[in-house]
């Protein structure tokens, strides 16, 4: 999500971008567990991406203390939005106040003020808590969902009511997207909604999750969480990936690039927006921000 607001800040859009909450590993664990309070980690990183503030202070929210005490691992960000939050009363207030400081070009909603747990059903029947631990299983999931049904953020279902266009970003699809899909609430309001469903496919596979799945099956593991209202638009890469790139995530992260299937897709009835999205920054492969939102930007005007 970070990658696709740095390009969507850049175009008129009044963005709202709602975080899942249940991230339980390093810092971010350590602050829910003494706290009580939601994930902050990946809020942290949303708030960089959409902010308009000095680089210098976009590196101080992500510095990390490297020390013998209680501070080890600890970033700046995460302490500063639970400090917020602790003064506000709730994340959603605090967030809204450093949104203030930071200038954001946008919204930053958390899909929820509970304290999350995220539990994945593994394809070996093995039932693992947490999504640090989901993910260092290094398993194939089955299905995921919460450990216990947390109360939506209200803001979030006004937001999905209100939006001309609902974007699932690229990402992790079972430990970062699913979650904010795994709430009845949530689905009901876009059932409602007729606005499009857009989905920006990842251009690498995920370990344990979608390996040496193509663009359709991707599609196909969003649509059995979603209730009437299924993808309506897909935007893939038609780039190609450097045979040094493929190499280096497929032996380092057991990645491949995911696999434009043009014939499935048709059978889905999605609408099909793909380009050359690559984009190598520092040795990782990400998407071309700006090129990506300039897509967006000209579907929704179109």
């Amino acid at each position: 999500m970070s990658s696709l607001l740095r390009g969507l800040k850049q175009f008129p859009f009044d963005i709202t971008a709602v975080v899942s909450v249940c991230d339980d590993g390093a810092s971010t664990g350590r602050l829910r567990k003494e706290f009580n309070i939601p994930a902050v980690g990946d809020i942290r990183k949303v708030l960089i991406s959409l902010s308009e503030t000095e680089p210098l202070f976009e590196k101080l929210l992500d510095y990390r203390f490297n020390t013998t005490s209680d501070l080890d691992g600890h970033a700046v960000g995460n302490l500063l939005l639970t400090a917020m939050a602790n003064i506000s009363g709730n994340m959603s207030d605090g967030i809204e106040s450093i949104g203030k400081i930071l200038n954001l070009k946008g919204n930053v909603l958390p899909l929820t003020e509970d304290n999350v747990t995220l539990v994945a059903q593994m394809k070996d029947g093995k039932v693992i808590e947490g999504e640090h631990n989901i993910t260092e299983y290094h398993g194939n999931i089955e299905k995921i969902y919460y450990k216990s049904t947390p109360v939506v953020n209200n803001k979030v279902l006004e937001a999905i009511k209100k939006a001309d266009l609902i974007i699932l970003s690229m990402g992790s699809i079972y430990t970062s997207i699913l979650p904010n899909l795994l709430c009845e609430k949530v689905i009901s309001q876009i059932d409602k909604s007729t606005s499009k469903l857009m989905y920006v496919c990842n251009m690498m596979t995920q370990p344990g999750e979608t390996d040496r799945l193509s663009v359709s099956e991707h599609v196909k593991i969003l649509n059995k969480y979603l209730g009437n209202h299924k993808v309506d638009v897909v935007v893939a890469n038609n780039g190609s990936i450097s045979n040094q790139m493929k190499n280096k995530y497929a032996t380092l992260e057991q990645k491949d690039p995911v696999v434009i299937d043009y014939e499935n897709l048709y059978k889905l009835n999605v609408d099909l927006i793909e380009d050359d999205f690559v984009n190598v920054d520092s040795d990782i492969l990400r998407h071309n921000a700006v090129k990506l939102a300039l897509r967006i930007f000209s579907y929704l005007i179109s």
